[in-house]
């Protein structure tokens, strides 16, 4: 009886192991996955961000020569 339990247990055993590998693999790769697309969103909203900021300022220094212009 006692071969027989120490097999099952081995058996029970080798297969959570297995079972929390898989898991974990597929954990990191949806990890990496969700990782990436937050990564390209930021990218985008930064880039979206800074060619606004390009406007003002652009914007900015239009104005700025006529107020000066105008206060001469």
């Amino acid at each position: 009886m006692g071969y027989v339990l120490r097999v099952r247990l081995a058996s029970f055993f080798t297969g959570a192991a297995i079972a929390s590998a898989a898991g974990l693999y597929f954990l990191q790769k949806d990890y990496k996955i969700a990782h990436h697309a937050i990564s390209q969103q930021m990218n985008s909203l930064y880039e979206s961000l800074d060619e606004r900021v390009s406007a003002l300022e652009k914007s900015k220094e239009v104005e700025a020569p006529k107020h000066v212009e105008a206060a001469e």
